[in-house]
């Protein structure tokens, strides 16, 4: 049934509206990242895609193994652009979903005017955001040693350890290095650190879709605190603009225990307000 002004009612399945979903995983990550979010969404009735970075679109044994070594060459820009075309080949704009990094390229991707709303969790800092001592600490790996911005890097365990999963038990911790962890271009982390320098990660106030910025409470690679100023300048957008911290969770927030509230909590956030 259409709308009396002639717009297009939404779909509503089982109640709630039903739309398409993309997943936008961080560095360090693989679209498996995603795989419990992306089952939890399609059986609430959504479309879900889980795109991979480019070069990246391999099982994790495969990426830890024999990285592609253009992936060295690859920065924020065409990443970024990667996921625009995904994005503009739907027949309809997404909710568009972001860990870490990706949480980065939702935003960016939102203020370029792509996607209904989006969900930014554990954001990578944008322009105008600075890291904080614990944030340094975590990424420091990723630009230590020789021209570590043209190279692909990779994460020790120690590093993952103490960034990532520092509440897990010593043998989860492992686990989850061993089947999640792969390679990432260092070239991103050093387009952050020039931030202040260059426009790379620019994020202006013009945005019209909603956004929800997520924090950990405990989370050492982003910091909450990067995350309430991300917040304080996205606020400067007239679109709908919200925040909301979860204690006890670090930067495994979308699979540690409990990340079901984490998804659910953005997925709610998304079907209240995309229209």
């Amino acid at each position: 049934m259409g709308l009396r002004d002639g717009r297009r009612e939404p779909f509503h399945g089982r109640g709630r509206l039903t739309s398409t979903i993309v997943l936008i995983h961080g560095a360090w990550m693989s679209p498996e990242s995603w795989s419990g979010w992306k089952t939890r969404f399609e059986a609430r009735g959504h479309q879900v895609l889980a795109p991979s970075w480019p070069f990246d679109d391999r099982p994790v044994s495969e990426l830890r193994q024999y990285p592609d070594p253009r992936l060295a060459k690859i920065g924020i820009a065409e990443i970024v652009e990667s996921y625009a075309r995904v994005i503009t080949g739907l027949a309809e704009p997404p909710v568009i979903i972001g860990h870490s990094f990706g949480g980065l390229f939702t935003q960016m991707l939102l203020d370029r005017g792509l996607g209904r709303a989006g969900v930014a969790i554990d954001p990578g800092p944008m322009k105008g955001v600075l890291p904080g001592p614990n944030a340094l600490r975590a990424n420091l790996p990723a630009l230590a040693g020789w021209r570590s911005w043209s190279t692909v890097r990779h994460m020790s365990l120690g590093s993952f350890r103490w960034g990532w999963v520092h509440t897990l038990s010593a043998d989860e911790q492992r686990a989850a290095y061993e089947r999640y962890v792969v390679p990432t271009p260092g070239r991103i982390f050093a387009e952050v650190l020039l931030a202040p320098l260059t426009n790379t990660t620019r994020i202006g106030d013009g945005r019209h879709a909603p956004l929800l910025l997520i924090a950990g409470g405990l989370d050492r690679t982003v910091e909450p605190a990067m995350v309430r100023a991300a917040y304080a300048r996205q606020r400067r957008s007239r679109a709908p603009t919200e925040l909301r911290e979860f204690p006890g969770r670090t930067h495994w927030i979308c699979m540690q225990d409990g990340w079901e509230e984490v998804a659910d909590a953005a997925i709610e956030w998304a079907e209240r307000n995309v229209t």
